[in-house]
């Protein structure tokens, strides 16, 4: 039986950005079933290129032009993708379609598509991601405008996966009454690759002056809630002579002024922001040569860069909340927004010997290999997929 799994909310197939480009990427990748057909619209900012199609095996995308409207964007491009294939399913007859809806964008347009695409027989998953309107980088104003984007994409939604357990349970007891079923599907990883050291990263390395094992990493956005605050000043107290080094996507707006100004990490020669790194072997390469990735995520379900750091640095130094807890157990280090907390983390995890951190670095790789290597995960939303088809066509 032929099943038609159609993904929005990436800008598209094999593009590197985020999360979710990375996600979908490995979930067509990893896919063995020659019965499975993705259909994944790609962005673009090109008018001459719209509704081009591109194919290849087991995958089709359409271009959608969408303008570059900033934040707006994704929003704007999520609502063209969604409104498109609903045509595209009519005109092509598409059967056992599912469309899977990655984050919770345009819930309120809910309850004018979803009847539609029942109507054709598609059924429709939503992936929540995390907790957007926690993020404090939003007005109260666009807090309130998420919470109820969430609720309508869940309620209207005929399943919901969410990539870690906190969130799961979140949904349950947040959204019971509307009986949407929910699994728990947690985000991938790869295991034992060993990268080589890209022209990029001699390029940084020397400008930098960074050395191998010699340094902390900070790979993340450039927002608050990455407590890069508090990571910075509890950085500077310590007596630790290797550098931090964070890939980021720094921009010098007034975040970047206010934490300047509340940490003065400039006076610190040990601190060293290197803008961001796209290119994912470069990006290996530092984590696997970093002597502790440090982890200051505190909004958000399963996080990639936390699941790459285990996969490849010994040491892990994981701020202190439910979604990193559950993925990093008791391979990690934790630390709290706590005066002189990370300090003393630092202390320890700089005084580890050798064996200390291979043991570490061993139970970390094993919390990937059993639960969040990519193989796993896609034979999860594989068995859904089929599942939810077959209850659909009896």
């Amino acid at each position: 039986m032929k099943k038609n799994i159609i993904i929005i909310g990436s800008r598209g197939y094999k593009f590197n950005y985020g999360g979710w480009e990375t996600f979908v990427t490995n979930l067509v990748t990893n896919t063995e079933d020659e019965n499975i057909h993705y259909y994944i619209p790609n962005l673009t900012y090109e008018k001459s290129l719209d509704k081009k199609i591109e194919e290849e095996p087991r995958v089709t995308c359409p271009y959608i032009y969408t303008p570059n409207q900033g934040f707006a964007t994704m929003f704007t491009f999520t609502i063209k993708s969604i409104n498109y294939f609903i045509k595209y399913i009519k005109k092509e007859n598409l059967q056992n379609t599912i469309m899977l809806i990655l984050g919770c964008k345009v819930g309120p347009l809910f309850p004018f598509w979803i009847p539609k695409l029942h109507k054709m027989g598609v059924k429709v998953i939503i992936n929540p991601d995390g907790l957007e309107w926690k993020r404090d980088k939003w007005s109260w104003w666009i807090k309130q405008c998420f919470k109820i984007s969430e609720r309508y994409s869940i309620k209207y939604s005929d399943y919901c996966v969410c990539d870690s357990k906190a969130i799961e349970e979140y949904v349950i007891n947040k959204y019971q009454k509307y009986q949407t079923p929910t699994t728990f599907i947690a985000y991938g990883a790869y295991e034992g690759i060993v990268p080589k050291k890209t022209s990029l990263v001699k390029e940084l390395w020397e400008k930098y002056q960074i050395h191998s094992k010699e340094y902390y990493l900070i790979v993340g956005r450039f927002i608050p809630e990455n407590n890069y605050e508090t990571i910075i000043k509890e950085f500077k107290k310590s007596k630790t002579k290797k550098d931090l080094v964070i890939i980021s996507n720094i921009e010098k707006n007034k975040f970047y002024e206010n934490l300047e100004e509340s940490t003065n990490f400039s006076k610190d020669k040990r601190i060293k922001f290197i803008g961001s790194v796209y290119d994912q072997e470069s990006l290996l390469y530092f984590r696997l040569h970093a002597y502790a990735y440090i982890h200051g995520h505190s909004a958000g379900g399963t996080n990639p860069s936390l699941l790459e750091a285990l996969a490849n640095t010994n040491v892990n130094i994981l701020y202190d909340v439910s979604y990193n807890h559950e993925v990093g157990e008791d391979s990690c280090f934790y630390f709290t927004k706590q005066e002189n907390d990370l300090k003393k983390v630092l202390q320890k995890a700089d005084n580890l010997s050798l064996k200390e951190q291979k043991e570490m670095g061993a139970l970390a790789k094993e919390r990937i290999h059993n639960n969040y290597t990519w193989p796993i995960v896609v034979d999860k939303y594989i068995s859904l997929f089929t599942k939810m088809i077959k209850s659909n066509s009896k």
